[in-house]
């Protein structure tokens, strides 16, 4: 897989890396204590030569105190800044881009010889679908063409699933509108869709973007599930799968505008990313109902 993208070409579009490759743990080791302490079901963390298992709920013992509840996202005080059901049917060709042009800022058709979404993406009984035919990839922002390019912190969230595509997989993003690296790339979810669904922070040190915090949770592709992004500017980042916590990171987090985006190969087997709705919170408006 060729996931989330770290240079950008002549259009400044981000361009294709190498698949990651897991890296070394850091400070967020004090956060992964704190979750497995609540009882969350974490996967596997970021580290320098594999990615091991580290953390299953624990049972707890006749005479242990109740773990302490799982973290949850707080409900909604307002209604989101974008929001996106795709209930009305589009085909793939240009009726997809021309229904939702307020929603979706595709690449362009050709772009590197990769991205064809243009002739993938279409709508259907409320689902965005990426038909995955392994020649053809997608990738694009979600939002107006004004308001998709400025976000400073918020809450990001997309409900999503997948079905074939083996050897395939997608990343979800909030990448720097600049398209300066070291700006901060935010991951979530993401992964190869026979594997379990990744969240990652990326270094802001020029030089040294490969270093991330992040975890593989033990969430999958294969199910329909809400993924959720809180970035918080030069604060924290938190990641939530259905409401729940899986990671949170302090370090690497950035505070310059993002835009939030998705990106899938042009590989694998043929199947379907599938995505029910989007929703964006600024960061001055509250947070998704899990």
């Amino acid at each position: 897989m060729q996931d989330a993208h770290h240079t950008v070409d002549g259009d400044g579009h981000p361009t294709p890396r190498a698949p990651r490759r897991p890296l070394r743990v850091s400070r967020f080791l004090l956060v992964f204590v704190a979750v497995v302490a609540a009882g969350v079901t974490l996967g596997s963390v970021s580290t320098a030569d594999a990615r091991p298992a580290i953390g299953v709920r624990p049972s707890p013992s006749p005479t242990a105190a109740a773990p302490s509840p799982v973290p949850t996202l707080p409900a909604a005080t307002t209604p989101p800044s974008f929001s996106e059901d795709f209930d009305t049917d589009a085909a793939a060709g240009g009726q997809f881009a021309a229904t939702y042009a307020d929603a979706w800022q595709p690449y362009p058709d050709g772009m590197s010889d990769k991205y064809w979404s243009g002739e993938v993406i279409s709508a259907h009984d409320g689902i965005m679908d990426v038909a995955m035919d392994g020649a053809r990839g997608a990738a694009g922002t979600f939002g107006t063409p004004q308001g998709a390019w400025m976000h400073v912190g918020g809450t990001f969230s997309v409900r999503a699933r997948a079905t074939g595509g083996d050897d395939n997989g997608a990343a979800f993003m909030l990448w720097p509108t600049s398209n300066v690296w070291s700006e901060g790339e935010l991951d979530f979810p993401e992964g190869t869709f026979q594997g379990t669904v990744g969240a990652f922070s990326h270094a802001m040190v020029p030089g040294h973007e490969r270093q991330q915090n992040g975890l593989h949770t033990t969430a999958t592709w294969r199910r329909w599930h809400t993924y959720t992004t809180v970035w918080v500017p030069g604060d924290s980042v938190k990641y939530y799968v259905d409401g729940k916590l899986v990671f949170a990171d302090t370090e690497f987090v950035p505070t310059t505008a993002h835009r939030y985006m998705f990106q899938i190969g042009n590989g694998g087997a043929p199947g379907n990313l599938e995505i029910d709705w989007v929703r964006i919170w600024s960061a001055s408006e509250g947070q998704p109902q899990p």
